[in-house]
C-alpha cells in the first residue's frame, strides 16, 4: 500500500489506513488494490494531484471498480468476482471490457490483489461522498452544456463560457454531473476561472453508467447545492456523452433537472446533428438557447446551424467575450430572444 499508485477516482478517500479486506464480490465504487500485468490502451494513471504517472508491468495501483460507457473508447462492467480484469479509464476504473472503439488498443490488463477496507469495513467511494446540503433559498443562474456524443466539444464549450462569465465579474461554479472519473474536465474548468469545480466522484460515484435516475438526480442536487452554498452567482454544468445515452436521456427528462436549469447550450459536430439535438431538447420543453461545439470550426457549418435551428451559434471567441457570455446569464430562452 505504501508504494501503490493511487488514482484520481480515489482522491476523496481519507488518509486513514486501508488494508486488504476479505474476498467478496466487487461493487461499483469499491476500492481495489490491483497489479498491472500487461500494458494496453491506458499506460498511465491520473493521480489525485493531477500528475499522470506512467505505468509499468508489476506496478500496484489503487483504483475503483466501476462500469464504463464511452462510445469512442470502451464499454465495460464491474465483474462478479476478483478475477483478472482491465483498467478501462486513466482516472482509475477497474472493470471487464465488453467492447471497444476500433481505434482503441486492447485495454491494460490488471489482476486484483484484493478489495480494501478501513476501520468501518469495505471501502467504497460513497463513504467519502459530499453530504447533500439544504436546498438553497436563492439558486444561482444555471447553464448546462449537453451534446450529441463524446468529443462533441462540451467541456471546451463549458470552459470558454466560464472564461467569458468570469470576465463579466461573475463568480462561477462548475460541475460535471455524469461521466467517468477523470480529472481533465474539472481541472480545465478551474483553469478557466471557476472558483469551485466538482464532479460525480465528489458525490461518491466512480462513474454514472448504470446509475438509477434517482441516483443521478441526487448527484445533480448535491453538486449544485454545494456550488450554491459556496456563494457563486452562476453555475455551469456539463452533462457527459450524448442525448441517447441512458443516464443522460433520463436526467434531461427529469422535472428536477428542468426546475434547476435556466438555459442549455448544445454542442454538436455538424449542422444536422445540431438541428436534431435542438429539436430533441425542444420537445422536452428544455430552454436551449444556443449551439456550440466542434461545428464552430467551420464557418459554413455555423451558417447552416443558425439557419436550421434559428438559434445563435457560439464560437469559442464569442463564449469568451463578456458581452456574449453575459447574455447567457438569463432565466429563459424567451428572455434571450427578446
Amino acid at each position: 500500500m505504501a508504494t501503490a499508485k493511487r488514482a484520481y477516482s480515489t482522491r476523496r478517500v481519507g488518509a486513514e489506513r486501508l488494508e486488504l479486506a476479505e474476498d467478496a464480490s466487487p461493487r461499483s465504487g469499491d476500492l481495489v488494490l490491483a497489479r498491472v500485468d500487461r500494458l494496453g490502451q491506458h499506460d498511465g494513471l491520473q493521480l489525485p494531484s493531477g500528475r499522470r504517472a506512467s505505468l509499468f508491468p508489476g506496478d500496484e495501483i489503487v483504483v475503483s471498480y466501476g462500469h464504463r460507457y464511452a462510445p469512442d473508447q470502451f464499454e465495460a462492467e464491474v465483474p462478479d468476482d476478483l478475477s483478472p480484469c482491465h483498467l478501462v479509464a486513466a482516472g482509475g476504473i477497474a472493470a471487464r471490457e465488453l467492447c471497444r472503439h476500433s481505434s482503441m488498443s486492447a485495454p491494460t490488463e490488471i489482476t486484483p490483489v484484493g478489495l480494501l477496507r478501513d476501520r468501518e469495513g469495505r471501502a467504497n467511494l460513497a463513504d467519502w461522498a459530499l453530504v447533500a446540503p439544504p436546498t438553497p433559498t436563492v439558486r444561482p443562474r444555471t447553464i448546462a452544456v449537453v451534446g450529441t456524443c463524446m468529443n462533441a466539444g462540451k467541456t471546451t464549450t463549458a470552459a470558454n463560457l466560464i472564461r467569458g462569465l468570469v470576465a463579466t465579474g461573475s463568480t462561477v461554479g462548475a460541475a460535471k454531473i455524469t461521466g467517468t472519473a477523470a480529472g481533465g474536465d474539472t481541472w480545465l474548468m478551474l483553469d478557466a476561472g471557476a472558483s469551485l469545480a466538482l464532479d460525480f466522484t465528489d458525490a461518491g460515484f466512480p462513474t454514472t453508467y448504470r446509475a438509477t435516475l434517482d441516483e443521478v438526480e441526487d448527484i445533480f442536487a448535491t453538486l449544485t447545492g454545494h456550488l450554491a452554498a459556496s456563494g457563486v452567482d452562476t453555475v455551469v454544468l456539463e452533462i457527459a456523452d450524448g442525448l441517447f445515452q441512458r443516464e443522460t436521456d433520463a436526467l434531461l427528462g427529469s422535472p428536477r433537472f428542468a426546475e434547476g436549469v435556466d438555459a442549455l447550450l448544445f454542442a454538436a459536430g455538424d449542422a444536422l446533428a445540431a438541428t436534431a439535438g435542438v429539436d430533441w431538447l425542444n420537445r422536452r420543453g428544455l430552454p436551449v438557447v444556443g449551439v456550440s461545439g466542434v461545428l464552430t470550426s467551420s464557418p459554413l457549418a455555423i451558417r447552416e446551424a443558425e439557419l436550421a435551428t434559428g438559434l445563435p451559434v457560439f464560437t469559442l471567441d464569442r463564449l469568451c467575450d463578456p458581452e456574449h457570455a453575459d447574455r447567457l446569464r438569463v432565466r429563459s430562452a424567451h428572455e434571450l430572444a427578446t
